[in-house]
């Protein structure tokens, strides 16, 4: 289905979410007792979705759900943000889940089940070739099977943003057009792998070279230390808010919506990552991967404020 063309065009995942609270993660062979069982939206594509939605970007989702009792929670974030959800398949069988653990100092491990995610193929991502292709940015991730984001990509004309997570084997040339590349510590030393690049000594080694790979420009989040950034000069680094993280699931997703809001607004790549690294330093201190971002009529809390970045140095 072609569907009219919005600032932002994101290709990826919907699931929902199963999330256990734990005092702490078992170790291998080990049982514990969790606290509570919470069924959220979730999904990559979808986190992204509802960040850059939320606050203020016109968004369509591609993507699929399954025809089960998970479909309606797996799309609640999507519809309560306002994104346009005419791109999406809904197909037989199960909605994609994600199984979160999640303990007393904010860490979660995650076992996602793909579902209905498999059911976005290149024909389906064809479908919605004029609004990927009018789009002035298109967000990828690495939830759903190459082929599909590989099209998705081929398919845009605008500024494609590929936050390759979890890591895959994707098409070089389609890999390359990233601008940004958006990764974290570990995954940016493996998608230098695939270019044949050397273990780096440190991050910023990590970010110049990609970018000696042919990269535009690379995003490099470092959690609770804020994000490397460069789009062809000196790496600089962009600090974080210190908060206290409650669950940090979905925290990288909300980087990148917030991201995609701002590239889509015009502002600079640098400038973006600042208010993205505020972004998420705001979504640590909420449970669940779509919490609620203020939008431009709200009045911002404190950690999304320059005042507070410079204060937390």
């Amino acid at each position: 289905m072609s569907v009219p063309s919005p600032g932002i065009v994101v290709v990826g995942s919907i699931n929902a979410d199963l999330v256990v609270t734990l005092e702490r993660h078992p170790r291998p062979g080990e049982t514990v007792l969790g606290r509570t069982l919470t069924v959220l939206p979730g999904g990559k594509g979808a986190n992204q979705a509802v960040a850059a939605a939320l606050l203020g970007a016109d968004v369509t989702m591609v993507g699929a759900v399954g025809d089960d009792a998970y479909a309606e929670t797996a799309l609640s974030g999507l519809h309560a943000a306002g994104a346009d959800l005419r791109a999406v398949r809904r197909a037989d069988g199960s909605t994609g889940v994600a199984i979160v653990e999640v303990s007393d100092d904010g860490e979660n491990t995650i076992v996602v089940l793909s579902g209905a995610n498999t059911e976005v193929t290149p024909d389906v991502v064809a479908a919605s070739a004029d609004a990927i292709r009018d789009a002035a940015v298109v967000v990828v991730q690495g939830e759903l099977s190459a082929p599909a984001t590989a099209a998705a990509v081929r398919a845009a004309a605008g500024r494609v943003i590929v936050n390759l997570a979890p890591v895959m084997e994707l098409d070089r040339e389609a890999l390359l057009r990233a601008d940004p590349l958006v990764v974290n510590e570990h995954e940016g030393e493996l998608v230098l792998a695939q270019f044949g690049g050397a273990k780096r000594p440190d991050h910023e080694a990590v970010v110049t070279a990609l970018l000696a790979s042919g990269f535009a420009s690379v995003v490099m989040t470092l959690g609770g230390e804020g994000a490397l950034m460069s789009d062809g000069g000196p790496v600089r680094h962009v600090p974080a808010p210190r908060v206290t993280a409650v669950d940090t699931t979905g925290a990288g997703d909300a980087f990148v919506g917030a991201l995609a809001a701002r590239l889509v607004a015009a502002d600079a790549l640098e400038d973006a990552v600042r208010f993205a690294v505020r972004v998420g330093s705001y979504a640590v201190q909420y449970p669940g991967a779509q919490p609620s971002y203020p939008t431009p009529a709200d009045e911002l809390p404190e950690v999304l404020t320059d005042d507070h970045e410079e204060a937390s140095r």
